[in-house]
């Protein structure tokens, strides 16, 4: 009897689009990250969005081209080892590991604080953060271990959930007709726009869309994947972009820009559930506290199904322990693979916890950071490859796809790493030589990728020159796929 697999031909594009914008947390990013950007950048702060939707659209044209291409399931790192060998392949597929495993497992201080906040504010008991996180544990894992069609509804009617009460508070401002000066578009005008602050709005806002590229991962589970997966990329840039500026509008427009920069000084943390208590009632406040904890949730699963998959793709290329790529037989989910990563998520928050740190401010923020620079660093490797790649190989993609798309968003994508590094200051609130340590950990982690490669060529070479090899059913493609001098 054949080993079971996993459920190919399952995941429809609004599926994709599900796990995707659901790991971006859009009420938790709103609530919690939105008010910092207009501190620093005043009401200019919704182009902060935008302009990050449009470079990461710029990204997605080349990144979705060069999809048509690839059918490994390494998604991030097959496509950096077609455009530079292998070497540089695996050492991505380490920083792929550290960027989701970074981007979810400080997740889970934020579910442990958000938690405590709510249980507060709603009925005035204070709840430890620690066993909420653990529990928290247990129900992805849970949701990991389940079919991922489970997953894609679980995903689905939280997202809803969480986009609907964030449309509800805009809305109400609109119906409502804003502050006392009235709705206006003052905020994308180039005076408001053009100002110091722009560059940290801007390292915000880029941080806001953590997880897009996704897509790709569930490539072997998509329904006809050459379509689907292209789509839902654009869908959640698109969603997202767009979304994220219509919204911290909206709450501009709830305080009148006057004084919307003061009311997120005076209250961060508040400045939306104030909105939403004084423009729908305080009804919805409640449910917002409530929402912000399933949408936080919602971002760890998508996540954690994320890395379950990056995980199996490495088992089964012979680079992570074999038994990390068994399918469950009845749910055909990556079973061990989530296990083991639920045990790694364990061993971190209880060790921030055993240490005395703040769930939020340390484990939330500490963890984080070098996740999301991770994975943005991977966008820039993966547009500078598709560069590299279609130099290559004879295609038929015109140059506006192959060429100018992936020149731009590799320019692009630079400028939001350094902007992002020169601001680390704003996402981890810790001091220099902390930062300093974590934006070093991904260089880190990439040297140590070309170690192992080197290591693997030596002791393992069928493994090494296997490693990101398209699938044995795929269609004969171009004779040279993977640069002969980086082998």
């Amino acid at each position: 009897m054949s080993a079971p697999t996993l459920r190919r031909g399952t995941l429809g594009t609004a599926d994709i689009a599900f796990f995707v914008i659901s790991a971006a947390a859009p009420l938790t990013v709103m609530a919690g990250v939105a008010p910092v950007a207009l501190m620093l950048g005043g009401i200019g702060a919704p182009v902060g969005y935008l302009l990050a939707g449009i470079t990461l659209a710029v990204f997605a044209v080349g990144f979705t081209t060069m999809s048509r291409h690839v059918r490994s399931d390494g998604a991030f790192y097959a496509y950096i080892t077609r455009g530079f060998g292998i070497p540089v392949g695996i050492a991505a597929a380490l920083i792929a590991m550290l960027g989701y495993n970074g981007m979810e497992i400080g997740v889970y201080g934020l579910l442990g604080s958000a938690t405590a906040d709510t249980s507060h504010a709603l009925w005035g008991i204070d709840v430890p953060w620690l066993p909420v996180s653990l529990l928290g544990l247990a129900l992805i894992w849970y949701g990991g271990f389940r079919s991922i069609d489970f997953g894609a509804k679980v995903l689905g009617v939280l997202l809803v959930a969480e986009t609907g009460i964030l449309v509800l508070l805009a809305g109400g401002v609109l119906l409502d007709g804003g502050a006392s000066e009235g709705l206006s578009l003052s905020s994308f005008s180039p005076g408001n726009v053009l100002v110091p602050g722009t560059a940290a709005v801007l390292a915000c806002a880029f941080a806001a869309f953590t997880g897009f590229e996704s897509t790709v991962i569930y490539r072997r589970e998509a329904r006809n994947p050459e379509r689907t997966v292209p789509r839902a990329t654009y869908i959640a840039v698109a969603f997202l972009g767009f979304f994220y500026a219509f919204v911290v509008w909206a709450v501009i427009q709830a305080f009148g820009e006057e004084k919307v920069v003061q009311a997120a000084a005076d209250d961060p943390g508040g400045l939306f559930f104030s909105a939403i208590t004084a423009y729908v009632g305080p009804w919805a406040a409640d449910l917002m506290h409530i929402l912000i904890v399933t949408s936080v949730l919602a971002s760890l699963l998508a996540f954690h199904n994320a890395i379950n998959r990056y995980a199996l793709a490495l088992a089964e290329e012979g680079v992570l322990p074999a038994v990390l790529g068994r399918i469950h037989p009845r749910h055909r989910s990556p079973y061990v693979a989530g296990a083991a990563q639920t045990v790694l998520g364990a061993v971190v928050v209880i060790g921030f916890a055993a240490a005395g740190a703040d769930p939020y401010a340390q484990l939330l923020l500490w963890v984080n950071t070098p996740g999301m620079i991770g994975l943005m660093a991977l966008q820039l490797l993966a547009a500078v490859a598709v560069l590299l790649f279609f130099r290559r190989i004879p295609h038929g993609e015109g140059a506006l796809r192959t060429v100018v798309a992936p020149l731009a968003a590799a320019v692009l994508l630079t400028g939001a790493i350094g902007l992002v590094s020169y601001n680390v200051e704003l996402f981890t609130g810790a001091s220099t030589g902390v930062n300093v340590l974590l934006v070093s950990l991904v260089p880190a982690v990439f040297l140590l990728g070309l170690l192992l490669a080197r290591r693997l060529k030596r002791r393992r070479p069928e493994v090494y020159a296997s490693f990101a090899a398209e699938p044995s059913d795929a269609p004969e493609g171009p004779p040279e796929t993977v640069p002969a001098a980086a082998l």
